[in-house]
This record gives C-alpha cells, structure tokens and sequence, in this order.
C-alpha cells in the first residue's frame, strides 16, 4: 500500500482536539466544579464524575459493533465521527452551564444527566476515531508514523485544552466562568470534529471484513486474545493514575502551593515537555524496543510523580522540574500503547478474516474512560478522608488534615498506579495469537 500522505495523516490527527478536550477539561474541572461551586460533598462528586463514564464500560464496545456494522454498510465510519463529535460539543457546553437549581441534589442530577449524555456521544466518537489506524493503511510503519502525528496533535490539544479551560475560569470568577469555558471549549470540540469529517473525505479504507456476529462471540474473543488483554490492563492502570492526577492538580494549586492560578503553570509545565519530547520515544522504542521504552517512560512519569511530595518544603521551581519529568514520562506512555494497538489489531483481523477494529476500539475506549472516572473518584475519597470541607465559596480555609490529603493524593497515589504497569509489560503483549 502507498504510504500516506502527510494531509491525511494531520487531518486524521486533528480529532485529537475532540478527545483530548474531552478527556482533560472534566477530569481537570468537573470535581471541583461540583465541590467548590454547588457545595456537592467530595465523596459524592467522585461519585457523579465516575457513574457517567462507567456507562462508557457498557456502551462503548456496543458502539464499537455500531461502528463496524456501519463500515461494512456504507464503507466508512464518517458518519459515526460526525455525529458523536457534535453531540460532544453541545453537551459540553451543557455539562458546564450550571443551572442554579438552588440545592445541591438538583444541580449534582442535572450534572449527572449531562455528563451521561456527553459520555454517550463521545463514544461514538472516540470508537472510530482509535478504529480507523488499522484501516487506513496496512503498514506498520505508516501506522506508527500516523500515531506518532496523532500524539503529538493530542499533546497541543492538551496544552490548549488543559491550559486555556482553567485559566478562563481563573479570569471569569464563580459560575460564570465554568459556562464561559464549556461554550468555548464546545466550539473547539464541534471545530475538531469537523475537521477530522471533511479532511478524511476519500483517506484509503482497509478491506471490509464481515462484522461479528454476537455479543458472546465478541467476548470470547477478547477473552482470548491475550496481548490485547496485557496490553489492556497496562492502559487502565495507568489511565487511573493520570485520572487522579488531573483531578488533583486545582487542589494541588490553590491549597498546597497557595496559588489557585498555578494551575494553568502546573498543567503547561506537565504537557510542555511532553510535547518537546513526544517525538523521541518512537525512536528510543526503535533503538531498544517498544516495551523497554514503555517501561522507562513509566519509571520517569513515578519518579516525577513521587517527586511532588516536596512541595511544601521546597521552592515552586522545584516543583516545576518534577512535574516536567513527569510530562516527560507522560509522553512516552501516551505513544507506546496506541503505537502497539494497531499492529495487534491487524494481526488479528488477519487471523480471523473478521473485522476486529471497531469491538477492539470500543473495549479500549472504555478501559481508557473507566480508568479516567475511576481516578477522580479516588481522588475523591482522600478528600472525604482529609476531611476536605466543599462549599460555594472556593476560598473557604482547608483543615491541615485535608492539605495533607491532597498532597498524598496528588503524588504518592497516582504514583503508585502509574508504576503497578511494570509487572504488566511482559514480552507476551507483542506477540500474536497463533
């Protein structure tokens, strides 16, 4: 097959504004939306942040058979991407509109339902989007030199998203500025998704494998395909340890650090460097192998990580060099998993002679959404245990129990998650069934 060209490989990339706007600004702001602006308890916004997204759990390989079913149909997933991409702009915009109710059950169901809704839409977004690199071309390395693109567009989509929400709610005090971001970060999304719709018109599609038949069939599949299954279960504990992280960052800032607004510089300092050196992992993965390069961005992104704990006792700067080491790590385990998923993918649709892209898609969708909920939930319950006080006043004083709550939770914990990936990234996740 001819390699791709550079146009379709940047405009099949441009999606990552959709999924990285959505994977970063609720995991970010949505706990303390709930705590800090509707006075929703700390246990209970964990809550609410998880139950949507484990709904993903269950829908997403369903959209995964969707999609499928619609490539063989109509010989793209176009369409999926359109409409999911939509619909995730709009209930952005919901999700952060806060109604005013007046009490906090109200306003925490209006939430819920949003963020339901949005999570449902995004997965028919999300599943074609992850499907479509086994498709588009047959080659490993076009499919890597696509990932490679698609990572480095995630890592700016990131910086944007995770820098420009918080900082417009820095600038915008109180409610106002929650609904001022999700209206913002909707038209980036609904831009994105546009983008990727049209620029994909005529990108070359694989061939078009019957889909599977049943839900059990599907299940016994992956039930059998164990690299997918290792490669699986890296991706999940590490997804939790980066969901805690971003949960943690604006109580980091404002109750450790003293500084709500360092925020914004926390988060730039973690995806600055990630940026930097996203493009160098594939090479060190070329040089020394993917799962010795997984596993060296794994113990950077802990030691970074750990490094936080010194927060208190040490200048800001400091800190700064520990959360760009953990940027660093970051961008090594954000390309090896999605650079080894495709080429799993192809191996076993040609195995089968059945299309595997799409239940593989929604599976890993939802391993990645449940990790990301699951994250702030934990977050949640050290709060809860800190005895962390929620309100409608974001300045309320914090007892010394909760600060130190908030510095366990946002160094040793999500350390410890990232680092349980080792004893996962054994040499069986590269090999093929026979």
């Amino acid at each position: 097959m001819a390699p791709l060209p550079t146009r379709t490989r940047f405009r099949y990339s441009l999606g990552s504004f959709v999924t990285g706007s959505f994977g970063t600004v609720p995991g970010l702001l949505l706990l303390p939306y709930l705590t800090d602006t509707m006075a929703v308890p700390a246990a209970v916004a964990g809550v609410i942040v998880f139950v949507p997204k484990a709904w993903d759990v269950l829908f997403n390989p369903i959209a995964g058979r969707l999609s499928d079913a619609d490539l063989v149909k109509t010989g793209s997933r176009r369409r999926f991407l359109l409409r999911g991409g939509i619909g995730v702009a709009i209930l952005f915009a919901v999700l952060f509109a806060h109604p005013g109710f007046g009490t906090p059950g109200l306003d925490a169901t209006y939430v819920v339902i949003a963020f339901f809704l949005c999570a449902t839409a995004y997965a028919f977004f999300q599943v074609p989007f992850n499907a479509l690199p086994a498709e588009i071309t047959d080659s490993a390395d076009e499919r890597t030199k696509l990932t490679s693109v698609r990572i480095g567009v995630l890592a700016v989509a990131i910086l944007v998203s995770g820098g420009a929400a918080p900082a417009l709610t820095d600038l915008i005090p109180g409610v106002t500025g929650y609904r001022v971001m999700g209206v913002v970060m909707g038209v980036i999304i609904l831009a994105a998704t546009l983008a990727v719709y049209f620029g994909l018109k005529g990108a070359p599609v694989g061939s078009l494998r019957p889909n599977t038949v049943n839900a059990r069939e599907l299940m016994r599949t992956i039930g059998q395909w164990r690299p997918f299954r290792w490669l699986l279960g890296v991706y999940f504990v590490q997804a939790l340890g980066i969901g805690t992280v971003l949960a943690a960052i604006p109580y980091f800032a404002r109750h450790v650090l003293g500084d709500p607004s360092y925020r914004t510089a926390l988060f730039v300092g973690f995806v600055g460097p990630a940026l930097v050196t996203m493009p160098l992992w594939p090479r060190l993965g070329a040089r020394m192998g993917k799962l010795n390069g997984f596993r060296i961005a794994t113990v950077a992104f802990t030691a970074g990580l750990l490094g936080l704990i010194l927060a208190k006792d040490f200048p800001f700067a400091v800190t700064l060099v520990f959360v760009a080491l953990a940027g660093v790590g970051y961008a090594g385990i954000s390309v090896f998993p999605l650079a080894i998923l495709p080429d799993l993918i192809s191996a076993e649709e040609e195995r089968t002679g059945e299309t595997r892209a799409g239940i593989a898609a929604g599976v890993w969708t939802a391993s990645e959404t449940l990790g990301l909920a699951v994250g702030p939930g934990l977050f949640s319950l050290v709060l809860q245990a800190g005895n962390y006080v929620s309100s409608t006043d974001s300045t309320v004083h914090q007892p010394d129990t909760a600060v130190t709550a908030i510095l366990l939770g946002s160094s040793v914990l999500p350390a410890l998650l990232i680092f349980l990936a080792i004893p996962l990234l054994r040499r069986s996740v590269l090999e093929p069934r026979s």
